[in-house]
């Protein structure tokens, strides 16, 4: 690869090949074209400094009420997107996230360790004895589903259908998106938003009833400056906190088993030594981000690094390239779960720094510590296949003997 190659890549063409591995095209991004201009005249950035510039810069905005119109057309992710908190800017921002925040409490992330802790002892219980098996469907997804049913209230006769739910939603969000991921997002945004109504209405008018690590009265009688939450606000950022907690937490979990089966020696080092534990975590974080692509829009010309980009400019971030950026990080593309210092910015930074980043890392290090505990000889039974989608990384199966 080279300057040719740089120069001539378009994010909104990847193919199989980039979501697999999208490493080696990355490092030549950002070694040759590092401010790069898609087709579409959007830019593509890949070194760090500028990444964590544009998420720190308050006149990037994250408001994409015209392009979601234009992508999506009228209908539930359309109504789900311009709503919930992630696409949206102060004071709108301002507001949902004290009020979402009412979630996040210590009080509340507090209440919420032991009940993880209780959930990762009942999955790796049915996990005794059962051999081959495929690690996503039979943990990584099933830990966050647990947490995020707690927490919204979530009967378990529905909670097979989150994975579902998330994976559709998150999927409409890659650059090029097939008719029948736009239906199925839709589908899914529409049938997750009746069961919450339904959930929200009873907490309403049952305030008391409320069990361990539940957050909706939270949500539901929370005040920021004499506002509340609407209740479509409530149903689109209920399921905004389903995304942003299910789906990472599921790759989370995924990618971080598959690095202990690529790196032997670094789970060799956990299997001794337990206080790396939450390096370990922040590694796993730094090497295979759960969220690779980012965006933002210019409100006003501005330069980036020397260039300058005109107001109304699309930016897309690459999470992935900037914490693999060798001015940043020592041999970045080795696993090291002693790497410290480890700046990544998985969870973003800046005014839309990932809400839930300590109950994420929470819930990582709990699940790592106990899984290594209960099966230490963890090994690959079969080949791994990744989730078809350039935005977010993770696997959609991963065979492993316990």
């Amino acid at each position: 690869m080279g300057l040719d190659d740089a120069l001539a890549f378009d994010l909104n063409a990847i193919d199989t090949a980039f979501i697999n591995n999208p490493h080696p095209v990355l490092h030549n991004l950002r070694e040759h074209d590092p401010i790069h201009t898609n087709a579409d005249g959007s830019l593509y950035l890949t070194r760090y400094e500028d990444v964590r510039r544009v998420y720190q810069d308050r006149s990037m905005v994250s408001d994409k009420t015209d392009a979601f119109a234009e992508k999506f057309g009228p209908g539930p992710l359309y109504t789900h997107h311009t709503t919930s908190l992630i696409f949206n800017d102060p004071p709108y921002h301002t507001t949902v996230r004290k009020l979402l925040a009412h979630a996040f409490t210590p009080r509340k992330l507090a209440e919420m360790e032991p009940l993880i802790g209780d959930i990762v002892d009942n999955l790796l219980d049915d996990l005794e004895g059962a051999g081959d098996v495929d690690f996503v469907t039979a943990f990584a997804m099933r830990l966050p589903t647990e947490v995020i049913s707690f927490m919204l209230g979530v009967p378990r006769e529905h909670r097979h259908k989150l994975r579902r739910f998330s994976l559709a939603i998150l999927g409409a969000l890659d650059p090029v998106i097939s008719g029948d991921r736009l239906d199925a997002g839709n589908s899914a945004v529409a049938e997750f938003g009746e069961l919450l109504d339904e959930l929200i209405n009873h907490r309403r008018a049952n305030p008391g009833g409320a069990g361990q690590g539940e957050v909706l009265e939270a949500l539901i009688f929370g005040e920021f400056d004499g506002r509340r939450l609407t209740q479509e606000e409530l149903i689109q950022n209920c399921i905004f906190l389903l995304n942003a907690g299910h789906e990472t937490t599921t790759s989370l979990m995924a990618n971080g088993v598959g690095m202990f089966l690529q790196a032997p020696d670094q789970y060799q080092l956990l299997r001794d030594d337990r206080s790396l534990l939450e390096s370990a975590v922040e590694e796993i974080l730094r090497y295979e981000s759960p969220l690779q692509i980012g965006n933002r829009l210019t409100s006003e010309d501005t330069e980036i690094a020397g260039v300058l980009v005109p107001a109304g400019t699309y930016i897309h971030t690459s999470i992935a390239a900037a914490n693999r950026d060798p001015s940043i990080f020592t041999n970045p593309d080795a696993i090291d779960f002693t790497r410290k210092p480890n700046k990544h910015i998985a969870f973003i930074t800046g005014i839309h720094v990932c809400l839930g980043a300590t109950l994420a890392r929470y819930e990582g290090k709990i699940a790592f510590g106990k899984l290594i505990d209960r099966f230490p000889d963890l090994v690959a039974a079969g080949n791994p296949e990744r989730m078809p989608l350039a935005r977010f990384r993770g696997y959609n199966n991963l065979p492993v003997r316990f």
